[in-house]
């Protein structure tokens, strides 16, 4: 649960439309894996987080950024133990979100019922913390100890329910796992959508946690049904009621179809080949989709939009641990130094673990930085900036240096909304949103 003293941490402010929130220091905080054992921390950092140069690592040891059972690191060449517990203060910055309010939608001494709006994960996880659903209805609803009941995809907006106490918790996910709860989404697709019912069972496999693409496989076997409600011309507006929740089940069965929805940034890019994906047919290996995908992204400097900065694609080896996208139930802050951000979801999925920190461009002098120049933390050594010094600039933060176009708020809308869930005993529904409008034009 989070508390005052994680809300304190920083603070939000509004600017061309989008939600932002203040740089501010961070502890991330693990105990000594398993395979760290018996091996340095030099080596550890060496091998499993590559995203910095070893410099980074000696310069931050030095300004007493890295922690060891609470002890400052002098000495990278110590040798890990069981149960060692390590530290590791960063500057953080969080990319910024959608500017619109968190719409309650129903509330008693039960649930709480958003309408959430699209480019907000639920839950702290990779490169977000406050700027989630669950730290904003904690900052400035005043509504804590929330329990989590179903999620949604950072990118997707819509119907999202929280358990006040963990019976309801409990009672709700007994309806879930009988399936009970029935989901009905709706979006806006590419082209002409059949005029027929359509039932879609391809099966889906997650290509890569970390950038958070899938594609139709021959393991498992979702099922939904989709139904056209409206054509203007160019687009369709598509109902959507998915009998599973498998990651991005929707937007990979659309694609499949050769119907993606208009402006889904993973499955309707160009990387997938002319087809779109369409019937399966991609032509690439899962690495080379995955390279096209990332340098289409990277061309119309539109990571963010990923949920994903250059330190995500730079760090070791991709997790399997987690399929979850773009939330995570677990802490969001488990790995000490580095990590990926998840993928984005659109129902419930497995959790993980890792982080991303701030990372140091390998080109940096940090080594003459660290002679010259005397390095401290602008905020408390707590790792709580809070309203102070939120614009010092700090000297290990390569965030601090770089420059990054700002999304537009158009960007961070995706045509995907849930619009009803219901259960046994409720039901809940939003409002259609203006582009799923019949007279809506592109």
């Amino acid at each position: 649960a989070f508390g005052a003293e994680h809300f304190a941490e920083t603070s939000y402010y509004f600017e061309g439309g989008l939600r932002k929130v203040r740089p501010y220091y961070f502890d991330f905080r693990t105990y000594c894996k398993g395979r760290w054992v018996g091996r340095s921390l030099l080596h550890v950092f060496g091998t499993e987080f590559r995203a910095q140069p070893l410099s980074y690592y000696r310069a931050a040891a030095r300004a007493g950024r890295l922690r060891l059972n609470e002890e400052p690191v002098r000495d990278l060449d110590i040798v890990l133990k069981n149960n060692d517990f390590l530290r590791n203060t960063v500057h953080r910055h969080e990319p910024p979100v959608t500017a619109q309010p968190i719409r309650i939608l129903a509330e008693d001494e039960e649930v709480v019922v958003v309408d959430k709006p699209s480019s907000l994960p639920v839950h702290p996880c990779g490169r977000f913390r406050h700027n989630t659903v669950i730290f904003i209805l904690g900052k400035e609803h005043g509504l804590r100890e929330l329990h989590t009941l179903h999620r949604l995809d950072r990118m997707t907006s819509g119907v999202l329910m929280f358990a006040k106490t963990a019976a309801v918790s409990k009672r709700i996910d007994e309806q879930v796992r009988q399936r009970q709860l029935e989901k009905e989404y709706v979006c806006r697709v590419v082209g002409e959508f059949p005029e027929h019912e359509v039932v879609c069972e391809e099966p889906i496999l997650v290509v890569s946690y970390k950038v958070g693409v899938c594609r139709v496989d021959a393991k498992g076997k979702p099922c939904q049904t989709l139904l056209r409600l409206s054509y203007n011309g160019s687009s369709s507006v598509v109902r959507c009621l998915p009998r599973t929740g498998r990651t991005h089940q929707i937007r990979v069965h659309l694609q499949f179809l050769g119907h993606p929805i208009l402006n889904d940034p993973i499955y309707n890019m160009e990387a997938w080949g002319p087809d779109r994906g369409k019937g399966g047919r991609i032509g690439k290996t899962d690495e080379e989709l995955l390279k096209a995908l990332v340098e289409e992204h990277r061309s119309k400097q539109s990571l963010e939009v990923l949920g994903i900065g250059e330190e995500d694609l730079n760090s070791a080896g991709e997790s399997k641990d987690c399929g979850n996208s773009g939330d995570c139930t677990k802490s969001a802050e488990a790995d000490p130094v580095n990590g990926s951000s998840c993928p984005a979801e659109d129902e419930k999925d497995p959790e993980r673990n890792d982080v991303a920190a701030c990372p140091l461009n390998s080109d940096t002098n940090l080594e003459t930085l660290d002679k010259d120049k005397e390095l401290s933390l602008c905020g408390n050594q707590d790792g709580q900036a809070g309203e102070k010094g939120w614009e010092e600039k700090d000297p290990l933060c390569v965030e601090c240096r770089t420059s990054r176009r700002d999304p537009s708020p158009k960007e961070l809308v995706m045509f995907l909304h849930a619009l009803r869930y219901k259960g046994a005993d409720f039901e809940y529904c939003s409002s259609m949103p203006e582009w799923a409008m019949e007279d809506w034009r592109e």
